[in-house]
């Protein structure tokens, strides 16, 4: 019971720091302490910053989507204070989910998608033998790749949906609004992206994955009959 319960407290830390820190330390700083709108956005910004930056130092790793965000972060920041604009800080939110969306949909074109790395864990759940079914399917698998291909393809056209969405947001509705709409956004489009996701590609994946080691012939594609018949 402990474990479990210190799992979810690391789990759910992440979530507090990003998210429920940035927006009520917003509202008390502007409300509370009367800082105008940019001087609160810009504060509420400082601990998902140095969160990323305490992170890249503990781990002593650079990961290229924490320093994405922490760079994101920072070039928006200064061009807001610069500007005076506090729309243009709520966009440059923004700009983290279209680098990653753009930077996921190229990896697709290249035949190496980013959004493998994240799914491979939940799919072979710390298991060798699935691990090893995972690599032969994704090395003698057409339908396996295509599946793998298809779950950083619905990851990358939701970012860059999301993008569109919070940026039309920041320029059309209040800046009070967009504050903690623009997180409901973000977090709704991870869980329809999610859903969507996992019903087109991973859940397959995990079905291949099962039939594999069960010695059954993985799932065909639709198209397979045909070919086999033209033969």
């Amino acid at each position: 019971m402990t474990t479990n319960t210190g799992s979810k407290k690391q789990n759910f830390a992440p979530l507090l720091m990003d998210v429920a820190v940035p927006i009520g330390s917003y509202y008390l700083l502007k409300s509370g302490f009367g800082m105008s709108t940019v001087a609160a956005l810009g504060w509420s910004s400082v601990v998902p910053a140095v969160r990323t930056v305490w992170g890249v130092v503990a781990s002593r790793t650079v990961n290229a989507f924490a320093a994405l965000i922490l760079f994101v972060n920072v070039v928006g920041l200064s061009l807001s204070l610069v500007a005076g604009d506090p729309r243009l800080m709520l966009a440059k939110d923004s700009g983290v989910s279209s680098a990653i969306g753009i930077g996921v949909l190229v990896s697709v074109a290249m035949g190496r998608p980013m959004m493998t790395a994240g799914m491979k864990p939940f799919l072979v759940k710390g298991d060798p033998e699935r691990e090893a079914a995972f690599e032969r399917l994704l090395s003698g698998s057409a339908a396996f790749r295509r599946a793998e291909r298809r779950f950083s393809l619905v990851w990358g056209v939701g970012l860059l949906g999301e993008c569109v969405a919070r940026v039309v947001g920041a320029y059309t509705l209040p800046v009070d609004t967009m504050v903690w709409l623009g997180t409901v956004v973000m977090i709704g489009t991870m869980g329809v992206t999610a859903v969507v996701s996992g019903g087109l590609a991973a859940g397959p994946m995990a079905d291949m994955i099962a039939a594999e080691l069960k010695g059954e012939d993985a799932p065909a594609p639709a198209v397979l009959p045909s070919l086999v018949a033209a033969r």
